[in-house]
């Protein structure tokens, strides 16, 4: 079984906002391949399926964005998962818009969400595609940024971003993550 979890904020008020990138990646997969992620679960929002014939979980999870590793190591050790077949969907603020980047392992790159992954399963050796939200703006704070909503511009950009995120997480499933990173990094459609 592969793990594919989606990083972002489970209130209302977070829907929509560039922390969520996550969410909205997890989304279109789930849409994409018909699973439903609504069962409450290891303190996450879970969907089981097939993705071109391999077990997956999906998950949500519902612990807030710095608390995330507890979610995913709760569900990595009830399903027996290793690090190395889990996969995160996360935004970064260091990327532009709609821009991803995919990597097999390494460090949480001032990312909350990946640096509790990495403490709860003692490991960096998981996959991550970063999805960029855009540079936050000089007079802002990085807070603020992260939490604020996308114009209706910018959410089109994203929805196809994470359209693209989601295909990514497919090809790391079925060609390797090589071939993921040379066909997505840095990609964005124009």
């Amino acid at each position: 079984m592969v793990i594919i979890a989606g990083l972002g904020n489970p209130d209302r008020k977070y829907e929509d906002t560039r922390h969520n990138a996550g969410f909205m990646a997890l989304d279109a997969l789930a849409d994409k391949y018909g699973i439903e992620v609504r069962t409450k679960k290891h303190r996450a929002l879970i969907g089981k399926g097939l993705i071109e014939g391999m077990p997956v979980l999906l998950m949500k999870p519902q612990t807030y964005m710095n608390l995330s590793g507890e979610s995913i190591r709760e569900a990595a050790e009830y399903y027996n998962v290793p690090p190395e077949d889990l996969i995160v969907f996360c935004d970064d603020v260091n990327l532009e818009l709609g821009a991803l980047r995919i990597r097999k392992s390494g460090s949480a790159g001032g990312h909350n969400g990946l640096k509790n992954i990495i403490l709860e399963l003692a490991s960096q050796e998981f996959q991550r595609v970063r999805i960029g939200v855009g540079k936050q703006p000089e007079r802002m704070d990085l807070v603020s940024f992260v939490l604020s909503h996308f114009t209706a511009e910018e959410k089109k950009i994203m929805e196809e971003a994470a359209a693209d995120a989601a295909e990514a997480a497919v090809v790391m499933m079925t060609k390797g993550t090589d071939e993921a990173m040379n066909r997505y990094n840095g990609s964005r459609r124009t």
